[in-house]
């Protein structure tokens, strides 16, 4: 299982190597292979294509952010916390390499996250804020509705964010912006 987990770990490194270096579209399994020092066949056994090399490499990517975002804080109400975990957050994925990079080359690679489906690392952040305002109903820091409902606005909120930086901060500076989201995230949230 080590070993597994290992050869895992090392073919998504080799691709995050890939990616950062070429964009999504140029890397191939071959590239990812040679850096990864496996065979193909290795490579081609656990991901059929480098779409879903890369969506492993994306949830693996998000979901340490995501455990660090958790583990940073926990002082406050659930209210507060969920607000200071999500401007933590949208930090963070602003100044990752990885999306930096993919927004640079690959941008269109994210419309269907954003106009068909949600993905597996938006669900995964949706399940992490379904349970904060769960919680937040439960301290009475947030305001009782529907738990997805009130999760799945936020994520919208916040994904539009880290999405949307570069223009977002046309003529502006990003601390101000994301404060004033802070703001309108707790006002929102309040009850």
């Amino acid at each position: 299982m080590t070993s597994q987990r290992h050869t895992h770990d090392a073919l998504l490194d080799a691709t995050r190597e890939c990616v950062l270096e070429v964009g999504v579209r140029r890397t191939t399994l071959t590239d990812v292979a040679k850096r990864a020092n496996v065979s193909r066949m290795t490579l081609y056994r656990r991901y059929p294509d480098v779409d879903h090399l890369v969506r492993a490499l994306m949830t693996r990517e998000f979901a340490t952010l995501l455990e660090a975002v958790e583990n940073a804080t926990r002082e406050g109400n659930a209210r507060e916390q969920l607000v200071r975990r999500s401007v933590d957050a949208i930090r963070l994925l602003s100044s990752n390499p990885l999306m930096q990079r993919v927004l640079q080359l690959d941008a269109d690679l994210m419309l269907p996250y954003l106009t068909d489906r949600l993905g597996s690392t938006q669900r995964l952040v949706e399940q992490f804020l379904v349970g904060q305002i769960e919680a937040g109903h439960v301290d009475g820091s947030i305001r009782f509705g529907d738990a997805k409902t009130q999760a799945r606005i936020v994520l919208l909120t916040t994904q539009s964010m880290v999405l949307s930086t570069r223009p977002a901060t046309s003529g502006l500076d990003f601390i101000p912006l994301i404060e004033e989201l802070a703001k309108q995230l707790d006002g929102a949230l309040k009850p």
